[in-house]
């Protein structure tokens, strides 16, 4: 077979395909998801029969088009799958000459090095068979479920045979920055979009997957079975896109282009909205490319370039601790203001206390600094290294003391003081945010001015805020509306959940999702959850060694005890309603595997079950009543235990025509 070149014909039809994708979903959301219409029934229907049609005649079909219900799957855990061949890691380089002097006078491809996370994906007879990520480079992680939620991935594609190709999952800034605003609780924010990524690829729910925006570029094709590309580099990545594909943006070069190009690219990345930590350089000669071999580490057809980072010598004026709610103390770096890829910088994190021992810091050092990938300001080196500065012995905040903490053989600074005024601000902060008690009016800087003020000293204090009226309609920023404003949303609050209530605790760990899942499953009896030993609460399903032995630590503690007492009195807790005669799955245990048919996904099965009075557990033990399993016969781990149990192994149909329990599809189209 001979690959065509992708004609301008096939490129419109592609385009549109992802506009009516676009357009179909923006539609959907508004009439299901916000009680609005952006058009008529009539519209919608006439756009995705156009899709439809479309995708029959290219043969290619998107993750995100609304033709297709992808389907919502848990697992236990990733399984791992050894590489065909092992997927090496580029030699770099930092010099523009270096990658001029590369070329030896052969042409090559420029393209962007994104920074996300590598997978390799295979399609059979047209559809995505496998996703696995690049791992250690000789065994990665199957993640086929969640591949498919990828935004901009085609599920089917018009090739025939056997295509293996790789590229990068990755997260835009505007995504990342978009979820991060949506999480109240500051510590609790991702980093950076490399690591919210990492973390979204690698879900054992593949919902969660769907929600982080995630899209795939491809860079490059393995092996595409009975293809001839004419030896080149870039008629792969023509093929690559009229298959469906977004491919990595890329130029041909030349020694006599490739300093200019790279210098377009350079600019680009100012407001290049996908990570990006670099550039790859690879052979346009597919033949000559393999010709070369690889060294022991790196293959020799192609070199990444990484920017050089911009360095400015500066002084260390002095170092600055700042504490959080959990007592942990970060050190930044407060140094002479210098100019950064356009921007003035004057202080910098040092991340925890090993950074700082490595770095031999003392004030009036003279160090040099940068901005990682061009972004995070970060201290290069110490030229000095005096090795003179003092790690406080006392918190800054409230004068307690200290202690170093090492965990993972991470040394990091803690403050000791259970009352330290930096804890309680972040955490009232946290208690009056949106997923916890969600009073509106409290900033971080007014509850600073209440506790200064000793309006509030713990929680319950919030909701006698009205005894201090005279003070707040008198304090800059205040005034009798913004007082009533903030006595009605305080109102509100009043009457909460259990859910809302054990997240505003801020107990370590213990998030949004994670309070609503312990609460269902001590069906919503605080007492019965108080009572709970580690051992109990670890083998929740969701719940680890880690999260249990927190929530423990927080209610055998005396004082906590007292506050929550107190807090219980100021509030209404909503327990969910029950239906006399609905918990027809009372006292009955069951586990599910593998991939439903009936339901959006095994969370969905779980909570009707949960409804139903039943309980869901993630193994198989003798205790189970069943274990629900499409692929009654298949020879996997659970269905092993269960027959060496005696557990039943029904079906989905089996399990609902046997407990009386009815479907739950999602319904297509508008």
């Amino acid at each position: 077979m001979q690959t065509e070149n992708y004609n301008e014909d096939e490129k419109d039809k592609l385009d549109r395909i992802k506009a009516l994708v676009e357009l179909l979903n923006q539609a959907s959301k508004a009439y299901y998801a916000q009680d609005r219409e952006i058009m008529s029934n009539q519209e919608y229907d006439a756009l995705y029969d156009e899709l439809a049609a479309l995708e029959k005649e290219t043969g290619i079909v998107l993750a995100g088009s609304p033709t297709v219900n992808v389907g919502y799957e848990a697992v236990d855990e990733l399984p791992k799958e050894r590489h065909e061949s092992p997927m090496l890691s580029l030699d770099k380089t930092k010099s523009r000459e270096d990658l001029r002097e590369w070329l030896q006078g052969n042409p090559a491809v420029l393209s962007w090095k994104l920074d996300g996370l590598t997978i390799v994906l295979t399609y059979r007879g047209g559809r995505l068979e496998k996703a696995v990520t690049r791992g250690n480079g000789e065994i990665g992680e199957v993640i086929t479920n969640n591949a498919r939620t990828f935004v901009n991935l085609p599920l089917n594609i018009s090739f025939p045979g056997e295509l293996v190709l790789r590229g990068e999952a990755v997260i835009s800034y505007s995504d990342f920055e978009k979820i991060n605003r949506e999480i109240e609780d500051a510590e609790a924010k991702y980093k950076n979009p490399r690591n919210l990524c990492s973390g979204s690829v690698r879900q054992l729910n593949n919902e969660i997957t769907a929600k982080r925006n995630v899209r795939f570029y491809a860079f490059t094709l393995v092996s595409a079975e009975g293809e001839d590309f004419h030896d080149s580099r870039q008629e792969q990545y023509r093929f690559l896109a009229g298959q469906g594909f977004e491919v990595v943006e890329h130029y041909g070069v030349t020694e006599d282009n490739i300093l200019d190009v790279i210098e377009l690219f350079e600019k680009k990345i100012e407001t290049y909205d996908i990570p990006s930590d670099g550039l790859v350089l690879t052979y346009e000669s597919i033949s000559y490319g393999q010709s070369l071999g690889r060294t022991a580490k790196f293959p020799r057809h192609s070199i990444a370039f990484k920017w050089a980072d911009e360095l400015r010598e500066t002084t260390l004026k002095e170092m600055e601790w700042s504490a959080s709610r959990t007592g942990l103390i970060n050190p930044v770096a407060i140094f002479e203001p210098v100019e950064l890829e356009g921007t003035t910088v004057s202080r910098a994190s040092v991340h925890n206390i090993s950074i700082l021992k490595g770095l031999k810091l003392g004030i009036g050092d003279r160090i040099t600094v940068y901005k990682a990938n061009m972004i995070i300001p970060q201290i290069a080196e110490n030229l000095t290294q005096s090795d003179s500065l003092e790690i406080p012995e006392s918190c800054p905040v409230c004068g307690g003391k200290t202690e170093i903490r090492q965990v993972n053989e991470v040394q990091s600074l803690y403050c000791i003081n259970e009352q330290c005024p930096a804890k309680r601000i972040k955490a009232f902060t946290l208690f009056v945010s949106r997923d916890a008690m969600n009073i509106d009016g409290l900033s971080e800087a007014t509850l600073e001015k209440f506790i200064d003020q000793g309006f509030i000293h713990e929680y319950a204090d919030l909701f006698h805020l009205d005894q201090h009226r005279d003070q707040i309609v008198e304090m800059e920023g205040f005034g009798e509306r913004s007082y009533q404003n903030l006595m009605e949303s305080i109102g509100r609050a009043r009457n909460t959940t259990l859910p809302r209530l054990i997240y505003s605790l801020g107990i370590a760990n213990i998030g949004a999702a994670n309070a609503k899942m312990l609460c269902k499953y001590f069906d919503y009896d605080l007492k019965q959850m108080q009572e709970a030993d580690a051992e109990t609460l670890s083998a929740i399903d969701g719940v680890g060694e880690v999260i249990a032995n927190a929530f423990v630590d927080y209610m055998r503690d005396s004082d906590n005890l007292r506050r929550l007492e107190t807090l219980l009195t100021e509030l209404e807790i909503e327990v969910p309603v029950i239906e006399e005669g609905s918990q027809t799955l009372s006292g009955l245990s069951f586990c599910i595997t593998g991939s439903l048919e009936h339901f959006a996904s095994r969370n969905d099965l779980k909570d009707i079950i949960e409804q139903k009075g039943g309980k869901v557990t993630g193994s198989v033990t003798g205790k189970t009543t069943c274990l629900i399993n499409n692929d009654v016969a298949s020879s996997s781990s659970k269905n092993k235990k269960a027959k060496e149990l005696g557990v039943p192994i029904l079906s989905e149909e089996d399990f609902m025509e046997q407990y009386g329990v009815q479907a739950q599809v999602p319904a297509s189209g508008n």
